[in-house]
């Protein structure tokens, strides 16, 4: 218990430290209860093989193809362009948005794929996006509680009550808490957000593509040149400078020419910033030459070092062709994942599963894009955690820690149980993840509501409802931290805003779970 107990101690101030990798930290705490004893071989590397951490995998999967496809922006950019000159409506429309997909594809990728719409809208409108995207990240986090799929907190604490009890939490089940949460943060900052949130210069603005073709077309000078759309769901264009020591110095090329390759079209040749006109140029270090073709082709080919590439065609594509070529299968599979995980027709895992390997034959990703996609560092620190978490109830630290919170909100009833846990819970997750956070309490929720003769299930929603209401510091989550340089945000700024959202999430989880999951 006591090697337990410091195990937990050194993780908690390595994460706060902030010096050393966190998946680094949550192997070296399961390789330390290996080493001295705590917990066996299997034990320790079990973790991995929970279907939890592959459930996990998959959803980055699935929101990856979605962003390739091009659904996210699409979807992000009509909303957001009707919010006219309103203030109002310019937050609604885009914590709404944030918000719902949040609860389809996970805080991290809703954020990462509204991020740049919602900069940009911002400065198109003369508002500092310092009163914009913290807004929008604490609307994701009140999102990641209207589904299952919200945050890999859900999925873990829903394993838990399906543990302990009869059953995991439903897939929209969330939603019960979700959406008054979500209607009283968009209240929250509706009312009082002009005045809690800094105005800001942003100090690191995300790149804006949705008028690269047209400056493009102005900076090579294409109005004449170029017949139909310079971008489309089928054909793109990349620009590429010739560094130091490449193969193509001392080439001939001139505009239509088709490249070695036979699927790249050079539509022009500029040198320092200069068009080289039509006829033919000796390429040397430092030209830039706009090249055309299909989307496939230039991924394929602009991967060679002899290149360099401006701006990765991908990129380009996502904000710049909204709905592209795969969109619908993307979105279908998304829905069929949906209708999975809602019929509970087969297990979770297994609808992720099926849902990441569709998205890869039906050609929205390909392998290498399915593999790059996942957040390893979200899989390890969950899978390396799980052994803490085991290492806390085997050994009875767990116990201890349950039987302390107890002692001192137990004889005041089950609901000051319930405020001891959100607390205990939303402290530690402002300094660590609040994936790690949930790992290290649900032992201790469980046996709580042991000792005190009460159901498990409104104590782990508890818990769930605490990890999510992470508002108070940037280091809180990845997002948290993902607008402070865009927001121009300081690591102050953060609780100005946060603490009346936590209050709210406290008050509503202590007046809502006993009647929505009674003791």
């Amino acid at each position: 218990m006591m090697i337990s107990f410091a195990v937990l101690a050194m993780v908690v101030v390595l994460f706060v430290w902030n010096r050393i990798p966190v998946g680094i930290v949550a192997i070296g705490a399961s390789l330390t209860l290996y080493a001295t004893g705590v917990l066996e071989l299997e034990q320790v590397l079990a973790g991995f093989g929970e279907p939890t951490v592959i459930f996990i995998a998959t959803l980055f999967v699935v929101s990856e193809g979605l962003d390739a496809a091009g659904v996210t922006t699409w979807a992000g950019q009509k909303l957001i362009a009707r919010a006219g000159q309103s203030s109002t409506r310019l937050l609604l429309l885009t914590m709404l948005p944030v918000a719902f997909l949040t609860a389809l594809i996970s805080v991290n990728g809703a954020v990462a794929a509204l991020l740049p719409v919602a900069v940009v809208m911002a400065t198109r409108l003369g508002r500092p996006p310092s009163q914009l995207l913290m807004p929008l990240v604490f609307a994701a986090h009140a999102g990641s509680l209207l589904a299952l799929t919200g945050t890999p907190v859900n999925v873990i604490v829903s394993d838990a009550a399906a543990d302990v009890g009869p059953r995991g939490f439903a897939f929209l089940e969330f939603a019960l808490l979700g959406v008054p949460l979500l209607l009283g943060t968009l209240a929250i900052v509706l009312l009082f957000g002009h005045r809690l949130l800094p105005q800001r210069t942003a100090r690191a603005v995300p790149a804006d593509f949705s008028e690269h073709a047209r400056m493009l077309v102005r900076q090579y000078q294409l109005d004449h040149d170029v017949t139909g759309p310079l971008l489309t769901r089928e054909l793109g264009v990349a620009e590429i400078v010739v560094p130091p020591r490449s193969g193509l110095v001392g080439m001939q090329v001139y505009p239509g020419m088709v490249t070695p390759s036979g699927d790249l079209v050079v539509l022009a040749v500029q040198r320092k910033g200069t068009d080289q006109g039509p006829g033919e140029t000796v390429l040397a270090v430092g030209d830039a030459l706009l090249l055309q073709g299909t989307w496939a082709a230039l991924d394929e080919n602009l991967e060679a070092p002899s290149v360099l590439v401006v701006n990765p065609p991908e990129l380009v594509r996502r904000q710049a062709v909204p709905m592209g070529a795969r969109a619908w299968e993307a979105i279908g599979v998304l829905v069929a994942m949906v209708v999975l995980l809602a019929s509970g027709a087969v297990p979770a895992v297994v609808a992720g599963l099926l849902a990441a390997c569709a998205m890869v034959l039906l050609k929205v990703l390909t392998v290498e894009q399915a593999y790059r996609s996942i957040s390893w560092t979200t899989v390890v620190l969950v899978g390396a955690m799980i052994p803490l978490s085991t290492a806390m109830f085997e050994t009875g630290a767990a116990e201890k820690v349950a039987h302390a919170l107890v002692s001192v909100v137990g004889p005041a009833g089950p609901y000051a149980l319930l405020v001891g846990l959100f607390l205990l819970t939303a402290c530690l997750g402002q300094l660590i993840s609040n994936m790690a956070t949930a790992l290290i309490v649900i032992p201790v929720a469980v046996l709580a509501a042991a000792e005190t003769g009460v159901s498990a299930r409104p104590l782990l929603m508890t818990v769930t409802v605490a990890a999510a209401a992470s508002f108070l510091t940037p280091v809180a989550t990845p997002v948290n931290m993902m607008v402070m340089g865009p927001g121009g945000y300081r690591f102050g700024d953060y609780w100005k805003l946060g603490l009346p959202l936590l209050l709210l999430f406290l008050g509503v989880s202590t007046l809502l779970i006993p009647i929505l999951w009674p003791f």
